[in-house]
Order: C-alpha cells, then structure tokens, then sequence
C-alpha cells in the first residue's frame, strides 16, 4: 500500500520499483481530495486533480471499515504505549490499519512516523 507521501512524490525509479504495492487507502484519497482544495493556485489545483484521478482510476483504493477501525485501535494504542499521543498521527494511523488488516506492506517517504507500529506492519522505505 503507498502511503500519502510516496503517491504525492513518487520515487524517482517511478512507481514500478514497488510495483506489487498498488493500493492505496480511502484515507489517502481523501488526503489527496483536501489538496486539491488548499491548493491557491488553479494550476496546481488542476495538477492535484489529475493526480487523484490517475490514482483512482490505476490503484485498488480500499475502504476504511469496522475490520480495520480494529486494526486502528491496535495501532493507536502501540504508539499510546510507546509514550507518544497517537492522535496527531490520525491519519497516517488509519491508513497503516488499512495497510495491516490487509496483509499489505505499507510504502512510505516518512518511515520515522510509523516506528512505534513495526511490531505489526511491514514499512518499506522510499526515497
């Protein structure tokens, strides 16, 4: 599963260097659905929106449901365990419970954010 990050700055091998991670979360759509709207400028708005489109229409985007809030209370409560507030981490917690629940390896330019939960999901580094 790509993390938000790698969707909004790929790797310079291009996305086949990670070929069998092409799924994203619900949770990454919407991300992508926010830019679009904070973005000022009409051309970068237009650029965020071919973006998201190719990431819908060439991606699994797979929902957020009651299996994976499961995997969220999990994930939250490793990093509450670790002495870190999981909730400034909100979103980069519910798509790494979307990425556990499915079995899914979670690809990510930010591997420092998901420390406290590799007990349980596989990160892969992306530069």
């Amino acid at each position: 599963m790509l993390d938000t990050s790698v969707v909004i700055a790929p790797p310079s091998s291009g996305l086949a260097s990670i070929a069998d991670l092409v799924a994203v979360s619900a949770i990454t759509a919407a991300e992508l659905e926010y830019g679009i709207g904070a973005a000022a400028d009409p051309v970068e708005r237009q650029r965020r929106r071919r973006r998201l489109q190719l990431v819908v229409d060439t991606l699994a985007v797979i929902s957020f449901d009651s299996a994976v809030a499961e995997s969220y209370g999990l994930l939250a409560n490793l990093v509450r365990k670790a002495g870190r507030d999981p909730r400034p981490r909100r979103r980069d917690l519910l798509i790494a419970a979307t990425a556990e629940r499915h079995g899914l390896s979670l690809a990510t330019r930010n591997v420092a954010d998901f420390r406290h939960v590799k007990s349980v999901l596989h990160v892969v580094g992306v530069d």
